[in-house]
């Protein structure tokens, strides 16, 4: 798959006069621009969607046209290894870069056609008008994306028979790693859902069972709900009063390995977006909420209060610099990672993350632990994670520290901990959850993020 080269911002074409009106072409229109964003200049498709909210564009689309919009995009990048292969192989010779839009407006032509249930006519001629009105795809180009297009729609099944999907929509680095760590069937495993968008998941303050049937939501063995088609989450039962906070299942495990934690003094460092601090602090626990951004913790914040929480405290450091001046019952490190885990979620990892970062990332996880440790009082409890699936973010991180610090001492994790998930227990006892994991007959119901999580106690002086 081909990364995005690092470019300023792209300059955005205003909307205005002058632009046709046409049904469903605003929706494709800002979902190529978005697509551009995140391939062409390597913004992070989460930021580049929350700006875009606030344009006029944006919210000129009907909620229906704003989902669409988000399944565009989405399944573009999850199928862009497959949906280039396939028109370097329909087109003569490959664009050039000075053709950025109209490589855009084919991918997201590809998408529809191949993997969304868009009838051919609307995909095809919506994206002919696209690179009709836009002044930066230059004259000759509608001719192309209308034949291109239109081939694609005759011998799709043809086309598609054969390729090797899971090949193709996994960048080569992240293929050869988890092959040489995970082996074949599950690398395939792992790849074929990240393909697949998921269904939201929430954590509840209590009372899983009933919330799971108001809400119409499958109640998972780990006490998380997955809710299917949950349309915008604020206008769901419960948000408004704080019953629950959105947060992938496996990102639930790790507050919970502490256990019992009320009345204990917990540090979560690197914190936001908060959903880990929203848990422990609803079991009782008084919470210093650490994170680097200000702007995030402010959300945090926000949401603690709509949670109603108490006893949340939070603290805008650089953990590299941080000194809280004391001691804590129990620290949870969720450290910055390569997030190769959440691709299912966040399909632009995949085009924005580099081997050369996973290095990176190991090096600040190792700083990161041989300091937060400290700040673990004697018998306190120690959870570090990450959600990435590369054992140099993980299992490597957990070995190279206790061969180093013989105070600490791994606390195996049991399978009735975490609703009987005996498949993402590690031979140690460490978490090791793949999107593989937690099957369904709808693979859309199935799946977690790719988490590594080890529980560590401090042992008091002899």
């Amino acid at each position: 798959m081909p990364q995005p080269p690092k470019h300023p911002t792209p300059n955005r074409q205003p909307d205005g006069p002058g632009r046709r009106i046409v049904p469903g072409l605003a929706t494709r229109r800002l979902a190529v621009d978005i697509l551009s964003a995140v391939t062409e200049y390597g913004r992070p498709l989460d930021q580049e969607l929350e700006s875009r909210a606030a344009s006029p564009a944006f919210r000129a689309l009907e909620p229906n046209d704003r989902a669409l919009m988000r399944a565009l995009v989405g399944t573009t990048l999850r199928r862009l290894g497959e949906i280039d292969d396939i028109l370097e192989e329909l087109m003569a010779r490959p664009l050039s870069d000075k053709a950025n839009r109209v490589r855009q407006i084919l991918r997201l032509g590809a998408a529809q056609l191949l993997f969304l249930d868009i009838p051919d006519h609307a995909a095809v001629s919506l994206a002919v008008e696209l690179a009709d009105e836009d002044h930066r795809v230059g004259r000759g180009f509608k001719g192309l994306v209308n034949g291109v297009l239109r081939t694609l729609a005759r011998a799709r099944d043809e086309i598609l028979d054969g390729r090797d999907a899971d090949r193709l929509d996994t960048p080569d680095w992240l293929w050869q790693r988890w092959l040489a760590h995970y082996g074949e069937a599950t690398t395939r495993a792992i790849a074929a859902k990240q393909r697949i968008e998921p269904y939201l998941d929430i954590s509840v303050k209590s009372d899983a069972e009933r919330w799971a049937g108001d809400l119409g939501g499958l109640l998972l063995p780990t006490g998380s709900i997955r809710l299917e088609g949950a349309g915008a989450v604020e206008k769901l039962a419960g948000f408004a009063e704080g019953a629950w906070w959105v947060q992938d299942a496996a990102a639930a495990l790790p507050a919970r390995l502490f256990g019992d934690v009320a009345g204990l003094d917990i540090a979560d460092l690197c914190a936001a977006p908060g959903g880990k601090t929203a848990a422990l602090a609803a079991a009782g626990a008084r919470v210093t909420a650490v994170d680097i951004s200000a702007e995030r913790l402010k959300r945090l914040a926000t949401n603690i209060e709509r949670l109603k929480l108490q006893d949340v405290s939070t603290v805008a450091a650089d953990l590299e610099r941080w000194d809280p001046g004391r001691q804590f019952d129990g620290v949870l490190l969720d450290a910055p990672c390569s997030a190769t885990g959440t691709i299912r979620r966040h399909p632009d990892v995949a085009l924005s993350k580099t081997e050369a970062q996973v290095g990176d990332l190991a090096a600040l996880q190792s700083r990161l632990i041989a300091r937060a440790s400290d700040w673990v009082k004697p018998g306190g409890m120690f959870v570090y994670c990450t959600c990435s699936l590369e054992p140099e973010e993980g299992e490597a991180q957990i070995d190279a520290f206790l061969a180093r610090r013989p105070d600490f001492a791994l606390v195996p994790v049991v399978p009735a901990e975490i609703g009987g998930l005996a498949e993402v227990i590690t031979p140690s006892g460490t978490l090791r959850t793949l999107p593989s994991h937690l099957d369904n007959e709808d693979p859309r119901l199935a799946g977690l993020d790719g988490f590594f999580i080890a529980r560590l106690k401090r042992v008091p002086a002899p």
